[in-house]
């Protein structure tokens, strides 16, 4: 069996979309997806079959003011509104639908990583867990602190899975794979630095406590993932697709240049993938 990890990066995983959607045009198949914030969203597209959904939520729908944006923390209290991407354009009546019953019948296995709010643990959600116009699990997983309030998942609130578990190969060797392809949308030399979560976790420390020691955590938690993976590509376990620069690209970027620029090195370094799976 062969899987997937779409780590997310918000704005950045356009990088993602670009790498996925190159293996539907050449039809590279996946039997595995484990999706992480942007990376669930961009491979709920895949499992769907939807070439280019992705790239139009990341270079058309994000520079709505119903996406993200100043005016959205003053109407609802957060940046982004993730009943808006995930429901209003996502839902069978939206301006661009997920096509649902398609991603049933993929019979591909599909995990959505979250952060349960009240523990700090990881929070794995199936398709079990969604139905059509309910894809609670990708905006809880979608739920990042201090930009969003957590997302309930069955009355369930969650943050983004990032915090949790940021590179979740374990969760698709857990689950039967044999080789797994690992989307990073940073450099694979990239390590986090501790000291950026710092501030942010003192923020939320007074709500969410288990939630801020998972941001102090997390720079550490994705380090020794990061090097995991290494180790397993050395073995031929898993191939690491990352961009070679993300120039000044941010979670929360908003540049259309920079946007067709990451989803254009997704197109081209997701050309390594077959190779690595014919071994």
């Amino acid at each position: 069996m062969i899987g997937i990890v779409d780590v997310g990066g918000g704005e950045r995983d356009v990088y993602g979309a670009g790498v996925l959607d190159w293996c539907m045009e050449h039809d590279v198949d996946f039997d595995c997806c484990v999706g992480v914030s942007a990376g669930a969203a961009n491979l709920s597209s895949y499992i769907a079959g939807q070439v280019g959904r992705n790239f139009a939520f990341y270079t058309t729908y994000s520079f709505r003011p119903q996406y993200m944006g100043a005016g959205l923390v003053v109407r609802k209290g957060e940046y982004t509104d993730l009943d808006y991407i995930y429901g209003s354009l996502s839902n069978s009546t939206g301006e661009y639908p997920l096509d649902y019953p398609a991603m049933v019948a993929s019979g591909k296995q599909f995990f959505v990583v979250a952060t349960d709010a009240k523990s700090g643990l990881p929070v794995y959600f199936t398709m079990d867990d969604m139905a059509q116009n309910d894809y609670a699990p990708v905006k809880a997983s979608s739920a990042l602190p201090l930009v969003n309030k957590p997302y309930p998942v069955a009355g369930r609130p969650c943050f983004d899975g990032g915090l949790s578990d940021p590179i979740p190969i374990h969760r698709a060797f857990l689950a039967g794979c044999e080789k797994v392809v690992v989307i990073l949308t940073r450099p694979r030399d990239f390590y986090r630095d501790p000291s950026k979560d710092v501030g942010p976790a003192r923020l939320i420390t007074p709500k969410y406590p288990r939630i801020a020691q998972a941001l102090m955590n997390r720079a550490g938690l994705y380090n020794l993932q990061l090097d995991l993976a290494k180790k397993y590509e050395e073995e031929g376990r898993v191939l690491i697709v990352a961009p070679d620069d993300i120039g000044d690209m941010d979670t929360l970027t908003k540049d259309h240049e920079a946007l067709e620029q990451m989803y254009a090195k997704g197109l081209t370094d997701a050309r390594a993938i077959p190779e690595f799976l014919s071994h």
